[in-house]
């Protein structure tokens, strides 16, 4: 998962683009990048590190132009060097600069098309890349000196017809604008806003609208599924439908886990959508345990805070913080490799003793992934004198990888794939596991909320919207994606393949 920021104003928007990219930290740890753009020229800094690490004043200070667009990464299946950083840059046709959070279904096949057909080289294993090469090569087909939004509508049409997968886009063009557009199907979250100033609007695109508010923008909507808006360099906005058959199936994960609460996605409260999860969870602990023995409900920190409150007032149990937080340590799910992951979780949180000696103790997280996070904290539970431990977690059972952008490992990595409930209680030590049931999880998504459409839940139930996704599909995945062989990726392993298929010609 990462985090997407882009930029038109009246003056410079070096730190516009900074402010925003560390609201977005939560997006992503591994590398950050802005580029900004001045009489048509770009001026770029990226590095690995987090936002603050990357950019010191001297960099700031040549990130000049009034317009610009950041990327936050969290590395999936491919590297984590600082080769992999974005925004990624071509300079033909015009010079053009693009970030991207997402996935591609179809990379391995596109780094032959780009290769082969549009004779562009794909440097690096990153699906963001190709999907930069991708909308260069259809751009430069449009054979016009000065481009006009139209061309760059009709660019995003040609993109639409040649890349699957999920993707949240923004692509910056040198002296002439800037560019965003949404996957036909919805799946990765980006929104637009405006800034009224004496000089005229000022434009942001970002992944969620917390960016928006923190810099005083007014969110205006999402961009819609198969979208695109273009702003041009004098601030006029620009947008057009660009699929043929968009729908609106956006990535219910985000509501669980990866978007702040303060945003809104899709025109849904991420807040109030957490707290309907606490409240359908609780629901089904009363239908399961009418008798629950539970003398206090405990968050894990941070993404199920929301959840518990509401979960623990419903259960009419004392809501209280049993584990504080080193708010100096990245969040476990995305960091890379398994070893790094089970270490950093007693460095994260340490267990207050007052909370839980003596106490039956239901533990509230968003979900439960590969399971060495919750076993530990049962773990540190119990250390801490609980009598009893259950497990909550405001999510169904994670049986599946996802192929849409976030980095969930292989499946045999996950620890409800192919296990019962009960089997899974038993592996991560808890005295009662209880899950979210999928319908309620999208009843409480949208309870409340003016909207009715479905939503990507593949991690819960193998369906993948796409409709381009099999077993062989999976098993490629798999390989990749495993702890001990994240060093290779979809994209680099094209890559190689084409060198080899030019050796044996």
């Amino acid at each position: 998962m990462c985090g997407i920021v882009g930029v038109v104003a009246k003056t410079n928007v070096n730190q516009a683009l900074y402010d925003a990219l560390t609201v977005l930290q939560h997006r992503g740890q591994d590398a950050a990048g802005i580029v900004t753009c001045d009489d048509g020229r770009f001026f770029l800094r990226k590095d690995n590190g987090l936002v603050r690490d990357v950019f010191r004043t001297r960099h700031m200070q040549r990130l000049v132009g009034n317009m610009g667009i950041g990327h936050v990464r969290y590395p999936t299946a491919g590297s984590s060097s600082s080769a992999e950083a974005q925004p990624f840059y071509v300079n033909s046709p015009y010079g053009i600069v693009l970030a991207h959070n997402g996935n591609l279904t179809n990379a391995r096949e596109l780094v032959e098309e780009v290769y082969r057909e549009d004779l562009r080289h794909v440097n690096t294993s990153s699906d963001s890349e190709v999907l930069l090469n991708v909308f260069a090569h259809e751009l430069h087909s449009q054979k016009k000196l000065v481009p006009s939004a139209e061309d760059i509508f009709e660019t995003v049409k040609a993109v639409h017809k040649r890349v699957k997968g999920g993707y949240a886009v923004i692509g910056m063009i040198a002296g002439y604008g800037v560019v965003g557009f949404r996957d036909p199907h919805g799946i990765r979250p980006v929104v637009y806003g405006v800034r009224e100033t004496q000089n005229g609007p000022e434009y942001m695109i970002a992944s969620e609208s917390v960016a928006l508010d923190a810099l005083g923008y007014k969110l205006v909507r999402d961009i819609a599924p198969g979208e695109a808006i273009y702003i041009d360099v004098d601030g006029n906005l620009h947008t057009q439908q660009c699929a043929e058959n968009p729908v609106t199936v956006p990535c219910i994960f985000e509501h669980v886990y990866f978007a702040r609460p303060d945003s809104i996605i899709d025109k849904i409260s991420v807040y109030k959508a957490r707290l309907k999860m606490g409240s359908r969870l609780a629901e089904k602990i009363l239908r399961e345990r009418p008798d629950h023995d539970i003398d206090v409900v405990i968050p894990i920190p941070d993404t199920s805070r929301s959840s518990a409150v509401e979960l623990a007032n419903r259960l009419g149990v004392k809501y209280r913080e049993g584990f504080m937080k080193n708010r100096y340590i990245g969040r476990t799910f995305i960091m890379p490799g398994q070893q790094l992951r089970k270490k950093s979780v007693r460095q994260k949180l340490n267990a207050l003793d007052l909370e839980f000696r003596g106490k039956n103790v239901l533990l509230v997280d968003d979900s439960i992934v590969r399971g060495t996070t919750c076993e530990q904290i049962i773990e540190m539970a119990r250390d801490a004198g609980a009598n009893k431990v259950y497990f909550a977690s405001a999510a169904p059972p994670v049986r599946f990888p996802n192929v849409y952008g976030i980095d969930m490992p292989a499946k045999e990595e996950l620890i409800a794939h192919g296990r019962s409930v009960e089997e899974v209680q038993k592996e991560i030590g808890a005295d009662w596991l209880v899950y979210q049931d999928l319908n309620d999880l999208i009843e409480a998504t949208c309870d409340g909320a003016d909207v009715s459409y479905d939503f990507d839940c593949s991690v819960f139930n193998g369906e993948y919207i796409t409709g381009d996704i099999d077993e062989a599909y999976l098993n490629k995945l798999q390989e990749s994606r495993s702890d001990t062989q994240k060093s290779t990726s979809d994209v680099e392993n094209a890559i190689i393949d084409l060198h080899n298929d030019d050796e044996n010609d």
